[in-house]
């Protein structure tokens, strides 16, 4: 049986996804997919308390193979009017957008705490990376050139993003020191210049209907993969000895059962309050 996704679901516009698109959308999906079981299966072979940037890795995962799941099934569009290059409407994959929300700030957060950034500096990087998604999502369902005053803002805020990525990282005390420092240039450069052409896939596909809907498909999928699981393993494997403790990260959540076991076998009962608990790990 062959792939009934547009048959079941019916574009729903003038220029929409091929039978093709969706083919290779189920391919992504699939490889997203198999990302994720691997790198679940990598987060158990970690002891508790140095699994904080493989769990960050598991929820983006998570959500591209939602993503790809519900666009390869034709599913998550909507039809806007295009403004160049024809008549007509257009699918715009809203839920791509969706997972560019929660995707793009966690890739910034699991590179820059490797830096000396302080939170203030995170925070305000990973806002201007939910104001550069929230801005293409606005300017892809407005129909007139108003779309392109949204389309500058995400890119303004594009620029921010490679000023810390790229200038004010670089520059700060790394939390482990410089074992990392060459790793963290290496992917920096490598996320921005895949955040630079997503400006430019946009310009080509929603706001000036350049190319069709399936290469756009093909286009943002070979970018996602790229900046998904390909930056993802890479950026584990480098922190494979990495030791956790450097970075500073402390959860007062979870309860070192061990540590627990051995102060209350050295000390009589009487000894240890009824409100004791472990020793807290790391996150």
């Amino acid at each position: 049986m062959g792939n009934e996704a547009l048959d079941l679901n019916p574009p729903n516009a003038t220029y929409h996804l091929s039978r093709n698109g969706s083919d290779w959308l189920w391919a992504a999906f699939s490889l997203f997919g198999l990302s994720l079981l691997t790198v679940v299966a990598w987060t158990f072979t970690r002891p508790r308390g140095t699994r904080l940037f493989h769990q960050i890795a598991v929820v983006v995962l998570t959500t591209g193979s939602l993503a790809y799941f519900s666009m390869a099934s034709d599913l998550g569009a909507t039809p806007i009017p295009v403004e160049f290059r024809g008549d007509g409407t257009r699918q715009i994959f809203y839920v791509r957008y969706i997972q560019w929300f929660i995707s793009f700030p966690l890739l910034l957060l699991e590179l820059l705490l490797a830096t000396g950034l302080s939170l203030s500096d995170i925070f305000t990087t990973l806002f201007m990376s939910i104001v550069l998604v929230i801005t293409g999502l606005v300017a892809s369902l407005v129909h007139s050139t108003y779309k392109w005053g949204y389309y500058t803002f995400g890119v303004a805020a594009l620029f921010y993003i490679w000023y810390v990525l790229l200038w004010h990282g670089p520059h700060t005390t790394f939390a482990a020191g410089g074992a990392l420092r060459s790793g963290y240039l290496l992917a920096a450069g490598y996320l921005s210049l895949l955040l630079l052409l997503y400006p430019i896939a946009w310009a080509c596909a929603e706001g000036g209907n350049v190319i069709t809907v399936t290469s756009e498909m093909i286009w943002y999928g070979i970018l996602d993969i790229l900046a998904g699981p390909v930056f993802l393993f890479f950026f584990l494997w480098e922190l494979r000895g990495v030791d956790y403790a450097a970075f500073g990260l402390h959860s007062g959540k979870y309860t070192d059962k061990s540590a627990y076991t051995a102060h209350n076998t050295t000390q009589p009962v009487s000894a240890v309050p009824a409100t004791t608990t472990g020793a807290a790990g790391n996150v």
